[in-house]
Parts: structure tokens; C-alpha cells; sequence
């Protein structure tokens, strides 16, 4: 079998792959691909490959191959790996010239020509016997990506105390800070059906660790279906992965993925929207009195406000629904327009003749307490519809329990 060998540019960690790779991974079609990211991982390829290579023949009802995807190693791994490649069948390599497991997994997954697009750690701490759970429901079409969890209660896990508190802290800070609804974002045990890879790669922006949690909060944000298998897991001393620089390079990835999240968006097209509506407010207030300032600096911010989340927040551009959606932005102005209005009722039998300052920060607390509302209303009602035509389910919506999955016989 001929050897295949890719060569790419070097890139920051951070930055997109290439526009075109060519990558020659043989074109024969697959059940599943198999892919094993390595980083001068001498002392134990040969081991591993040849343990998953048997467990492969004897165990998976599909068809298969391993993909040895060597970032940057400085020892002779990849000499190792094409050595591999002649002795034994459905086993190939490619070589990229810089580092990360990303990176590796990015360029592997796009050359793929299977149904599904799996990856494990060279140094098989997974118990393999949760490989068949893993791949079955995404080959069936019962999900969307599938997960190794360390957190589950059936999961049978023996790491270090302070392996155990780092991975339990990063995954409640996920569930804190990003909502997310998977237990354990970083076990070097995944798979995703390739169509769905299609649509997420090209907007994974990490090429190093912190890969594999991006990839799952986009799929969760796009209403992907994530399957999660309980595993057994044993862990490695030999690990490679520096915890102080990951951790780092890890909470910089969530603070961005946040900053990038629908909400917020909403908050930052709402602070500009807030200053707006009380600047116009502050002008109009002399010439046309408090209630008829109220309402057309509302409804002029209202509808910038409808329009920028339409396109920002949201995803909706061009003239797709644009009458119903400013038909049911109305219907939430006119709601925000009665909260305004009553502050100022309120405020003026409080306070005769109440300074502009006053008048201006009862209109932006009344404001801001629409503001939640009008997520609400904006999210689950006015643009909802659009979104789930193209992506399923909004990013708050419930997504249903992951179900135990029996393969068929």
C-alpha cells in the first residue's frame, strides 16, 4: 500500500486550515475512518495500532480504516507509521509539517471518505470495547456526534485526584459559562457522521485541544443530536498534554466561544440599542413632550434593534420573512412601549417635575427589565422558525435526553 505523505504551510494554533488541501488518503469508500492523532509517540505506536488493528478485525461488524495523522513529531513516529502502512491492511498515515491535535483531526476528517468520522487517543486509555456503543448510533442515523464520558456513573474511571478535579472543574465551568448540556467535553473518544463534519469544520477556528469543545458546542448550538457513551478508562503516566498551558489555552477558547454566543450578541446589539433610544429621548424630550419622545425613540431604536438582531444575533438575512418578522418585533415594541410608558406614570406620581436624569433612568431600568422579555419573545417566537429551518432547534431550546442505544442482533 502506497504510503500517503501531506505537506501544509505552518499556522498559528488559532488560525483557519488551508482553503485546499490535498491530502491522499485512498478514495475507497468506508463504514467508519478511524483517526489517531500523534505527537512523538515512538515508544507506543506500534503497540496501540497493532491492539486497535486486531480489536478492529475481530469485533466491528463495518468496514473500516485507521488514519496514523502525525503533527509535527521530531522523533521517527512517522517512519514508525509508514512502516505500519506496509505491514498491515486498511491502515494509512499523512504528515503535517506543524503541530496540534486539531489540526491533525481537521485535515484527517476533511480527506475522509467513510460515513463516520471517529478518533481515539494513541495511547488507548478508552477501553475499546465501547467503540461498537460509540459508532452504532451515528451509523443508524440515532444521532448526530457521539461522546466518551469519564462522568457518567457507569463510566469506570482510575486517574489521579488532581487529573479528576481539573476535568470535573472544566466541565461544570462549560455547563456554567456555555451552557453546555454534555458531561465531558474533553475524553480523546469521539466520533461525528460526516455530513455533519461537512457543515462544522469550516467553523472550528482551535487546532490544538481545545478542538474537541468547540466542535461540541457548535453542533449542541446548531441542535446537533450528541449520543454519549458511559466508558471505561484507565489513565495514561506518559500523557503528553501540558495541564497549565491547556487550562489557559482552554479558558481563552471558552471566553471567545462566549463573546460569540447568541446572547451575547443580543446584549451587545442591546447596550448600543439602550443608548441610543435614551440619546434620542434626551433630544426629543423639549420639543415633543415625555410620552411622544418615549415612543418615537423606541420604535426608531426598535426597529434598529429588531434589524441588527434579525442579522447578528439570529443568523436571518436578506428579505426572508422580513414582513413577519417585523410584524411580531411591532407586537414586542408595543409591549416594551406600556412598560416605558407605566415607568413614567409611576415616576411622575412619585416626583413632581422629575429632572431629566431621573426621567432618562427610570426609562432605562424599565428598559432593560423588556430587554429579558424581548430575548425571550425575540428567540422562542420571532425569529425561531427561520433558525429551525436551518440549523433544527434554537440554542435555548431543551434537547432530549441522550438515549441508551442497542445495536441491532
Amino acid at each position: 500500500m502506497a504510503t500517503p505523505h501531506l505537506n501544509l504551510v505552518p499556522t498559528p494554533a488559532t488560525a483557519p486550515p488551508p482553503a485546499q488541501v490535498d491530502v491522499p488518503i485512498a478514495p475507497d469508500h468506508r463504514d467508519v475512518e478511524i483517526v489517531i492523532p500523534v505527537y512523538n509517540e515512538s515508544p507506543t505506536l506500534e503497540r496501540s495500532v497493532r491492539r486497535l488493528h486486531h480489536f478492529l478485525t475481530e469485533s466491528l461488524p463495518f468496514t473500516w480504516r485507521i488514519v496514523i495523522a502525525d503533527n509535527a513529531s521530531t522523533d521517527d513516529t512517522f517512519e514508525l507509521a509508514r512502516g505500519l502502512c506496509r505491514r498491515l491492511p486498511d491502515v494509512e498515515a499523512i504528515h503535517l509539517p506543524a503541530k496540534g491535535r486539531g489540526r491533525a483531526l481537521r485535515v484527517a476528517w476533511s480527506a475522509a471518505a467513510a460515513d463516520v468520522l471517529c478518533y481515539m487517543d494513541v495511547d488507548l486509555s478508552t477501553d475499546l470495547a465501547a467503540l461498537l456503543p460509540l459508532i452504532a448510533p451515528l451509523h443508524s442515523g440515532h444521532s448526530d456526534l457521539a461522546i466518551g464520558t469519564r462522568l457518567h456513573r457507569d463510566a469506570r474511571v482510575r486517574r489521579s485526584p488532581k487529573r479528576e478535579l481539573i476535568s470535573r472543574s472544566y466541565n461544570h465551568l462549560l455547563r456554567f459559562v456555555l451552557r453546555a448540556r454534555f458531561s465531558d467535553a474533553q475524553c480523546g473518544f469521539k466520533a461525528i457522521r460526516a455530513e455533519a463534519a461537512d457543515g462544522l469544520l469550516p467553523e472550528i477556528r482551535d487546532q490544538a485541544w481545545f478542538f474537541d469543545t468547540e466542535l461540541l458546542v457548535l453542533a449542541q448550538r446548531r441542535g446537533l443530536r450528541i449520543h454519549e457513551v458511559p466508558v471505561d478508562w484507565i489513565e495514561d503516566p506518559d500523557s503528553r498534554v501540558q495541564i497549565a498551558g491547556t487550562a489557559l489555552a482552554d479558558l481563552r477558547g471558552v471566553t471567545r466561544l462566549l463573546a460569540d454566543s447568541p446572547a451575547a450578541r443580543f446584549i451587545a446589539v442591546g447596550a448600543l440599542s439602550t443608548v441610543a433610544y435614551a440619546s434620542l429621548y434626551l433630544v426629543l424630550r423639549a420639543a415633543i413632550g415625555a410620552a411622544a419622545a418615549n415612543a418615537l425613540a423606541l420604535g426608531l431604536t426598535a426597529l434598529g434593534n429588531t434589524a441588527a438582531n434579525r442579522r447578528l444575533t439570529f443568523g436571518v438575512q436578506g428579505r426572508e420573512r422580513l414582513g413577519r418578522h417585523l410584524a411580531m418585533g411591532t407586537v414586542v415594541f408595543v409591549v416594551t412601549l406600556a412598560l416605558t410608558d407605566g415607568a413614567l406614570a409611576v415616576l411622575g406620581r412619585l416626583v413632581s417635575r422629575p429632572p431629566r436624569w431621573l426621567e432618562v433612568s427610570a426609562l432605562v431600568l424599565a428598559s432593560a427589565c423588556a430587554t429579558a422579555m424581548r430575548y425571550v419573545a425575540l428567540n422562542g417566537w420571532v425569529f425561531a422558525g427561520a433558525r429551525r429551518q436551518r440549523h433544527g432547534p434554537p440554542p435555548d431550546a431543551p434537547v432530549p435526553a441522550a438515549q441508551p442505544f442497542i445495536p441491532a442482533g
